[in-house]
């Protein structure tokens, strides 16, 4: 078949690297352009990513730079040449991602990391495998906004592992409250401004600007129902704390959740099982074998054990108990690759999800 084209757009950071590697020989989609800002707009990209007085190439994610990018000449955003592409992912900073995402979506999809418009009625904040229909709402917004593309957000990456593992439980369980403590690596603060060194060795920040709130908002949000148009949030209460810990890459979570049926470990299990049989990504290239993956050793989940699993696409949970606090309910312990699941490789998931079902 023939490959839809794409760009990348915020191509020389952290996360439009992790865009380059998961777009390497992919079966659907071909890198055609690639932009980033007028620093880098004219060279190559391995020019565009050297440090111009040390010559350091900042190369910031596992393996080797795939050759297909080495010599692609990076432009400035108002330079792509959006007649000649099919779907533009942008990996910019949420700051200047608003008026980007705006222009470009005028004319063609976009899929984003940001959380430029994340919070918009007509935006759904989707995660393929857990509220696909929901992206029938992407034709309510260009219809709305009189475009001829859409936006498409993922979540923060610290929602995407607690929307996960509440997906199922809420369905077949109805969870009605939450609490959950994250224990989040520093990758997930990007690398500018990032984490201080000596702010996070032999040490724990119990503080993430903003984070707490995105989890609350987005959690309801995408276990919500699309009905008439609209997200009707779902109605479970969410509480959280959002710290950092000095671990490289993958968040792991603590997690308290109120059931309105009776449910024990062996019953989750079950759940977890169902819900890998029926997944609705199944089979699309950037899916995992196992979408969940269920440890009833009490040591699991751990960063470094669970973050290569299924390529860091799948989201691991463990130490799962009847929790004696509430009348039904569970605690758990869940890991979810930030820089996998929960960025560019899952935004590259999603559009595969959104290609099949001929939104692209």
């Amino acid at each position: 078949m023939d490959k839809k084209r794409v760009a990348i757009v915020g191509v020389t950071g952290s996360v439009g690297q992790e865009f380059v590697l998961s777009l390497n020989n992919h079966p659907w989609f071909q890198v055609t352009q690639i932009a980033a800002s007028e620093r880098s707009a004219g060279k190559k990209y391995l020019e565009a990513i050297r440090d111009p007085n040390s010559g350091i190439i900042s190369w910031e994610v596992d393996g080797q730079i795939p050759e297909y990018i080495k010599e692609m000449t990076v432009k400035n955003i108002s330079e792509l040449d959006l007649t000649q592409l099919d779907l533009v992912f942008s990996a910019v900073e949420s700051k200047a991602a608003r008026d980007i995402e705006t222009q470009i979506a005028a004319e063609l999809p976009v899929i984003s990391t940001s959380s430029a418009y994340r919070y918009e009625e007509d935006v759904p904040i989707l995660i393929p495998g857990i509220n696909d229909e929901q992206s029938e709402l992407l034709e309510i917004q260009k219809k709305n906004r009189n475009w001829k593309g859409w936006v498409a957000p993922l979540p923060n990456c610290t929602t995407t592992g607690l929307a996960i593992t509440l997906k199922p439980l809420y369905e077949k369980y109805g969870a009605k409250k939450v609490m959950m403590t994250s224990m989040q690596a520093i990758s997930g603060a990007g690398r500018a401004p990032g984490v201080s060194a000596m702010n996070i060795t032999d040490n724990i920040i119990p503080f993430i600007a903003k984070e707490e709130e995105k989890v609350r908002i987005e959690t309801r949000k995408i276990l919500g129902k699309l009905i008439n148009g609209k997200i009707q949030d779902a109605n479970i209460k969410v509480s959280c704390t959002c710290t950092r810990v000095p671990v490289i890459d993958g968040h792991t979570e603590s997690v308290f959740v109120e059931t309105e049926k009776e449910i024990d470990s062996q019953r989750a299990k079950q759940v977890y099982d169902d819900a890998n049989n029926e997944s609705t990504v199944v089979g699309l290239p950037s899916s995992p074998e196992k979408y969940y993956a269920f440890h009833e050793d009490p040591t699991r989940p751990q960063p470094r054990m669970e973050r290569s699993v299924g390529d860091g696409m799948t989201t691991t949970i463990g130490r799962v108990e009847k929790e004696e606090l509430f009348d039904h309910g569970l605690k758990y312990v869940l890991f979810s690759h930030n820089k996998k699941m929960g960025s560019a490789k899952g935004a590259v998931l999603l559009a595969e999800m959104l290609y099949k079902k001929g939104k692209i």
